[in-house]
């Protein structure tokens, strides 16, 4: 191993320390496993580790391979041949975001796996497919207590290139458990409670200020109804576990190139990457590489990742790359810094709020693969909606979604809500075809965000077949209804 391929294996394993507790049991699994079979599969674990936050300690819970390192380093073309057991007290399933594994090993509970049962180990074995920036996370409301980690599937380019990798996986994180928070968006935590403050911008301001990436600016509209930006207000917010208040110092090389592997693995929150003194190329979306775009702010929200190369000046430095919380002054972030450097300390709370995310970007992206140029063989119209009062989100004409084996499908999702939506299609890609109407050569992805009062069209072949979910990927209007499937024809 040379040192830029260690740097690199030491930059994904930064994602979550702290896991001593839970290594035992997997050193023995992992120990059994090679016993029994030639060659063994890697050993991944759930379990629990503590972290600390805000000055206080707080346990969370840990996806960890046998050395303790979370998330998983693959290389492409290869078989993806894991070994997953859980100890912790509560069932459990991981969704591999990202790839496209058969239907059976998507990681949905009962969708068609069961839930992994403590102490329970199951055994994934499929092709892991092209390179990219992944993650996996559970598909239940455990997500939001860290459960989740990056999946890197690294490219023979990825190690030609003397690029140093940076991988940072963003968090929102509450001391309250998810089903407490649920409980306050239902506005049902106590009797005669009223919904949890939604952070909301109010009127057309607001609305034109969301509306500006979406080619609508300026449209009037008496009475528009409030937009809603963040449902939660969490304790903090986290890069690869830490807050900015004692961050991830990451040492570069003096002149060097570095690749940021960014993974927005929040429940609800939305950010933008702010590379500061740096001026980045985004090279790839959701692990799919597109023509370089240039520049120092890239929106990032949940469940999509972005690949940014840098170049650092030979003079060297310290370099503070911030995820801005949309609409609001907290921050998030890692330090670039070379040996020496001078490293100030850096305010959770910003002067200025984060960008709110629209489709400027979006429209912007061209996929250095694009699909097959073809007809559609099928489109589907869904709209989105939702009940802020009842807290209670829904997907309009999602009951028609059933495609055949080796069709071309196109999906037209409008949003007809008051809060954006980031939409994610489980064991496909997609390449955004359509943005507000206009037709667009857009990047290839599995999550693509729909802001409000906006529509975008994806199109991908149907080409694994399965009962697949089209979700948003807000954690809380996915688990109160943001949820359809896409059916293939013969799959009950």
């Amino acid at each position: 191993m040379n040192r830029r391929e260690f740097l690199n294996d030491l930059m994904v394993g930064a994602a979550a320390l702290g896991t001593s507790a839970i290594l035992s049991p997997i050193r023995a699994f992992a120990q059994a496993a090679t016993a029994k079979t030639s060659p063994a599969p890697r050993a991944l674990s759930v379990g629990y580790r503590t972290i600390d936050v805000n000055g206080k300690s707080a346990r969370a819970f840990g996806l960890v391979q046998a050395d303790g390192r979370p998330g998983l380093v693959l290389d492409a073309g290869t078989q993806f041949d894991v070994a997953l057991s859980s100890v912790i007290d509560e069932p459990t399933l991981i969704h591999w975001h990202g790839l496209t594994p058969p239907w059976a090993a998507d990681g949905v509970p009962d969708n068609p796996a069961a839930l992994l049962r403590p102490t329970e180990t199951r055994r994934y074995a499929f092709s892991v497919g092209a390179g990219g920036t992944h993650w996996m996370h559970a598909h239940t409301l455990q997500e939001q207590n860290l459960l989740a980690a990056p999946l890197i599937v690294r490219t023979a380019d990825d190690l030609k290139r003397d690029e140093q990798e940076v991988v940072v996986l963003l968090h929102d994180f509450s001391f309250l458990s998810a089903e407490e928070l649920l409980a306050k968006l239902k506005g049902n935590d106590a009797p005669g409670a009223m919904p949890m403050e939604h952070g909301s911008m109010q009127g057309m301001a607001g609305m034109q200020q969301m509306m500006t990436g979406n080619d609508m600016a300026g449209m009037a509209m008496p009475g528009m109804a409030t937009m809603d930006l963040n449902d939660i207000d969490y304790d903090a917010y986290l890069a690869n576990d830490r807050t900015l208040d004692d961050p991830e110092i990451v040492r570069v090389d003096k002149g060097g190139r570095v690749r940021l592997r960014i993974i927005n693995g929040a429940t609800a929150t939305a950010f933008t990457v702010d590379t500061g003194r740096l001026s980045g190329e985004l090279v790839a979306v959701d692990g799919q590489g597109v023509e370089p775009v240039g520049g120092t702010s890239f929106p990032i929200a949940m469940g999509q990742r972005l690949d940014i190369r840098l170049s650092l000046p030979r003079e060297g430095g310290a370099f503070p790359i911030l995820a801005l919380r949309e609409g609001a002054v907290e921050r998030a972030g890692v330090i670039l810094a070379t040996t020496p450097s001078d490293i100030r300390r850096i305010q959770v709370a910003g002067d200025m709020k984060g960008p709110v995310l629209g489709l400027d970007l979006e429209q912007r992206l061209r996929p250095v693969a694009p699909i097959a140029a073809r007809a559609a063989d099928r489109r589907f119209g869904l709209s989105l909606r939702g009940d802020m009062a009842a807290y209670s989100w829904g997907i309009d004409g999602a009951d028609g979604l059933v495609v055949k084996r080796g069709e071309r499908i196109e999906v037209a999702i409008n949003n007809m809500s008051m809060m954006v939506h980031p939409m994610h299609l489980h064991g496909h890609h997609f390449q955004v075809v359509g943005v507000n109407g206009a037709p667009v050569a857009g990047a290839v992805r599995d999550t693509v965000l729909v802001p409000p009062m906006a529509s975008v069209v994806l199109a991908f072949d149907a080409d694994n077949p399965g009962r697949w979910p089209l979700h948003c990927h807000h954690l809380y209007h996915m688990a109160t209804g943001m949820m359809a499937y896409v059916t293939y024809d013969g799959i009950g």
